[in-house]
């Protein structure tokens, strides 16, 4: 079977895999760029010459193989073998042509940035063929933690317009049209390295002894360097990790309401029971107890 979707590609499925076909497609609009996450059984896909004409994107789009394995052709006889976890960035409007490997269904995060020339600050991307990204230790981690947060929950977001912005810049450095050592890339880096702290931060708030230096550590950058980081964001370092335990510690005195308000504070990550307390009156204006009765039924 040969068929011809809203989104400008090709798509090919045996006929006796038409049966047993399932997908599911979301997409939502990011300070103009589209965020997009497919899941469906296995199928080949291509972007014909004709599949641009009849709908052009103009766009960078940046892909995530979150499961799934295959080759990619693209231009210039090139062939990539694309399997869970790699990144593909590429102008929208260039042909290739996808082949899925054994496995029976794929996962897949796209976000597609409208081409604008003050955003890719003055780069073509018209010549970008598919090709699928090397990784480089120092400019993964804030790249991809900026790529999974702006798949992520919206209100995740610090600035969604800068946000795409940055990742469009990230792109452009990955694909060798920008340099490293540019102020808007060292800009675009920060702000990946702010999320992947962040993302640190989240999978650690319960550790009393989680400080801005092991954070650091994990980044490897400086202390110094992780204090710049928070500067473009809401709150700084301490704050916006007390919010986060804070928040985790409501959420559990709602759901389980007979564990003992100490187990949770400091399973939470507080040190003290009386900075428990002080955080959590600051934040929702009552007590851990006035909260529970509050969330109660009326008897």
């Amino acid at each position: 079977m040969r068929g011809k979707s809203l989104f400008g590609v090709t798509i090919e499925l045996a006929r006796d895999l038409r049966h047993s076909f399932r997908g599911s497609f979301q997409a939502r609009a990011v300070a103009g760029a589209v965020v997009t996450e497919m899941r469906a059984s296995s199928y080949r896909v291509n972007r014909t010459e004709a599949d641009i004409a009849r709908i052009a994107g103009d766009s960078l789009c940046i892909g995530l193989q979150v499961r799934g394995s295959g080759f990619l052709h693209a231009g210039k006889n090139q062939v990539h073998a694309v399997g869970g976890g790699d990144i593909t960035i590429n102008y929208s409007d260039l042909p290739y042509d996808a082949i899925p490997g054994n496995e029976a269904d794929f996962h897949y995060r796209m976000l597609k940035i409208p081409v604008d020339y003050e955003v890719m600050l003055g780069q073509a991307t018209d010549d970008l063929f598919a090709t699928r990204y090397a990784e480089n230790n120092s400019f993964s981690l804030p790249f991809r933690a900026l790529f999974n947060a702006l798949n992520a929950d919206p209100g995740r977001l610090i600035d969604p317009a800068r946000d795409v912005t940055h990742i469009a810049r990230l792109a452009m450095t990955a694909r060798g049209r920008l340099s490293p050592a540019m102020p808007e890339v060292r800009a675009a880096l920060r702000t990946g390295l702010c999320y992947a702290a962040q993302d640190i931060m989240i999978r650690k708030k319960s550790r009393q002894n989680l400080t801005p230096a092991a954070v650091a550590r994990e980044l490897g950058i400086s202390l110094r360097q992780l204090h710049v980081v928070f500067e473009g964001a809401e709150l700084s370092f301490s704050r916006t990790l007390s919010s986060m335990r804070i928040e985790e510690a409501k959420r559990l005195l709602l759901a389980f309401p007979a564990l003992p308000v100490t187990q949770i504070a400091y399973g939470c990550g507080f040190d003290s029971l009386a900075t428990f307390y002080r955080v959590f009156a600051g934040t929702y204006g009552m007590t851990p107890g006035d909260a529970r009765a509050a969330d109660m039924p009326p008897a």
